[in-house]
């Protein structure tokens, strides 16, 4: 995961795969709760599987401000580059 497209394109995956979440309706501005149907249990799951992915310890607080898929994208650049 190096490019903001494969980052996009890992989070797109396992948002499909592990929440069901339809592939149309994935865009960098879909918000996680109103448009996919994500929960507070969805988001901790995400986490989890995104500290799993980047081996990378994820501060709660940096994702209680994420809203849409790109604000997820955003945060996982700055994890993979820090």
């Amino acid at each position: 995961m190096k490019s903001r497209q494969d980052i996009f394109a890992t989070l797109s995956q396992i948002l499909i795969e592990d929440f069901e979440v339809e592939q149309d309706d994935l865009t960098l501005e879909s918000h996680l709760y109103e448009d996919l149907d994500l929960d507070s249990i969805d988001a901790v799951d995400l986490v989890v599987k995104l500290r799993e992915l980047t081996g990378k310890k994820i501060e709660p607080e940096a994702f209680k401000q994420v809203r849409t898929v790109e604000d997820v994208v955003r945060e996982l650049e700055a994890l993979v580059a820090a």
